[in-house]
């Protein structure tokens, strides 16, 4: 019995020591520094949202068409009436791939237009620019594009 009681005692008191842990001072943790995200207008699925302009005021994006994303819908908010001038420039050069539509806030619509199109903005809101291939024509557009939207106040 003794030695049971003396075994539970030592035990008792090896567990509430507590060990110190001191790291010399040439191993001291560096603090890091963050790095700036630069802000990009990607696309995730078959949606590029246009939140961030560029230098030059312009949203600029990189879009991919494919035989499961067709479409593509880009998404602006406009503050300030005026014009859109829209462009896409298919990383081949040229293709089958223009705007097909473009849906106002009001949800109203317009389309289609070319690779390049100037559009009045009457309208304060969400607007999507329907990016595909033209239907009427041969070898649908399959591959990396630039999206590249300015828009002109009145």
């Amino acid at each position: 019995m003794k030695s049971c009681f003396l075994l539970l005692i030592s035990v008792f008191f090896f567990s509430c020591q507590q060990k110190e842990n001191k790291k010399p001072a040439a191993e001291a943790p560096t603090p890091v520094v963050q790095q700036e995200k630069k802000q990009e207008n990607e696309q995730i699925g078959d949606t590029i949202a246009m939140n961030f302009k560029n230098e030059e005021n312009v949203f600029s994006a990189e879009g991919h068409l494919d035989s499961i994303n067709s479409k593509v819908y880009v998404q602006f908010k406009n503050e300030d009436l005026g014009e859109l001038n829209a462009q896409i420039v298919p990383d081949a050069g040229k293709g089958n791939i223009r705007f097909n539509q473009i849906i106002f806030p009001d949800k109203t619509s317009d389309g289609p237009f070319g690779m390049d199109t100037k559009i009045p903005l009457q309208q304060k809101g969400t607007h999507i620019l329907v990016i595909g291939h033209s239907l009427m024509a041969d070898n649908p557009y399959y591959g990396n594009f630039k999206v590249q939207l300015a828009i002109q106040k009145e």
